[in-house]
């Protein structure tokens, strides 16, 4: 088990191999499809045109990833008093960030994408090209994993995209997972597909 404290350098991101298991801990924010979407096509492409609020976030997302990590989650949270808390936080299905990840990946420099079920070529090779790796978070442990989640510090965006969709700064605490996509080129998102399918043909007599 190799416990990432984040910002996590490129040496630490490296050291990993598809197979790995890991923990995460420090400040993070979730992040789903309106949200990927908002970073690329506002945030990304929006050149001058940003108004004075998309810069500051702009620019607060750009301290939050340079060297860490998002979530993809819409958690289920809960306000006592003016304070939240996490709920449940089980991980979105990835693939759908698929056409966004890579330029996110790039532009804020992100370590680690964390979610569910993997993702496709696209993330793969901007893991190599910019050394980051895919954690897959544990699906169906939503309240275990909220418990890893263990102060809300700030909310993006919730009352333009929605709770599930919002921006939730968080600090992790030894958020657990495994590296599933590498920054060598591996997936094993990949490999099993592969495996799969031979199996499949085998049995079909294809």
């Amino acid at each position: 088990m190799t416990a990432l404290q984040i910002p996590i350098s490129e040496e630490q991101i490296l050291s990993l191999h598809a197979g790995d298991s890991v923990t995460i801990s420090g400040i993070a924010t979730t992040g789903r499809d309106a949200a990927h979407k908002y970073m690329v096509e506002k945030l990304i492409d929006g050149g001058d045109s940003l108004s004075e609020s998309d810069r500051r976030l702009f620019d607060e997302l750009k301290a939050i990833y340079r060297g860490g990590a998002i979530y993809h989650c819409g958690p289920i949270v809960r306000n006592d008093s003016g304070k939240w808390t996490i709920v449940s936080a089980g991980p979105t299905t990835s693939i759908r960030e698929e056409v966004y990840e890579d330029r996110v990946i790039a532009a804020f420099g992100l370590r680690v994408v964390i979610g569910k079920g993997g993702m496709g070529p696209r993330t793969l090779a901007a893991c190599r090209e910019n050394r980051a790796v895919y954690v897959h978070a544990i699906g169906g442990a939503g309240v275990t994993t909220a418990e890893t989640m263990v102060e809300v510090l700030d909310v993006f965006k919730k009352d333009e995209f929605g709770s599930p969709e919002a921006f939730w700064k968080v600090r992790l605490l030894n958020f657990p997972g495994i590296v599933t996509m590498d920054a060598h080129g591996k997936s094993l998102h990949e490999e099993l597909g592969k495996g799969f399918d031979e199996s499949l043909a085998k049995v079909l007599n294809v």
